[in-house]
């Protein structure tokens, strides 16, 4: 089945060539030049994936995100910026975005992390009983994580997080106490390894970091200087 993108992005330059280049890879694509259109374009026929420009005039991609979240929609968001600062790419993930292209990028970048949103977006097939041990709650000092339901508890408060930040955590506690390196992380959670000059995983655990680590609470997430990532209660 052809997967189908709805593209926003304002300069007409790149919003052609990134709609040539996404139809000639297979996606039907419908590519608009404003929030305002994205968001009428996405109520009259939700797409697979939304690919939001951050920088829109009127309503831009950020603002797009938000409204989405809001009505429920679970839409997987790429964003794409040409803000580079981790605060900026903070932003676009409270705002509800699953992943971000920092612009300049490379064409083969986009099909990547499109292809691995599909993937996660995908129904889960049913587990084989001799898997079935292997769903369900994983728990973790006073972390409990409900793999099936997609719900996250911590000390008894349910955690919002978005689709990243759960596959992120969930691979973490289904190897609590192993210390993953970032190319195993992001072969299992992007499917792609985006080289070591990425900042992709680093703002993503620092945002989980900001959830399931508040002040005041005992940290589980913790970084392994030059190998990668491990949860476990110290």
């Amino acid at each position: 089945m052809t997967n189908t993108v709805l593209l926003a992005e304002d300069d007409r330059a790149i919003r052609q060539a990134l709609e040539r280049a996404l139809t000639l890879e297979g996606y039907r694509v419908t590519a608009v030049p404003d929030g305002i259109e994205a968001l009428a374009a996405i109520h009259r026929e939700r797409p697979d994936v939304v690919v939001l420009d951050v920088m829109m005039p009127g309503v831009d991609g950020l603002q797009v995100c938000r409204v989405l979240r809001a009505e429920g929609d679970r839409t997987p968001i790429l964003m794409l910026t040409a803000r580079v600062e981790t605060a900026d790419r903070i932003e676009g993930l409270d705002a509800g975005a699953d992943d971000y292209v920092a612009k300049p990028f490379e064409i083969e970048e986009v099909f990547a992390r499109l292809r691995a949103l599909l993937r996660r977006a995908a129904p889960a097939e049913p587990p084989a009983p001799e898997d079935a041990a292997i769903d369900g709650v994983l728990e973790v000092a006073d972390l409990h994580l409900d793999s099936s339901a997609r719900r996250v508890w911590r000390g008894g408060t349910e955690l919002e997080l978005t689709r990243t930040e759960f596959d992120l955590l969930e691979l973490l506690a289904r190897n609590a106490g192993i210390v993953l390196d970032h190319t195993t992380i992001y072969a299992r959670i992007w499917g792609y390894d985006f080289g070591p000059g990425s900042k992709n995983l680093a703002v993503y655990i620092g945002y989980l970091r900001r959830k399931v680590d508040p002040e005041g609470r005992t940290p589980l997430i913790h970084t392994v200087r030059g190998v990668g990532y491990t949860l476990r209660e110290e």
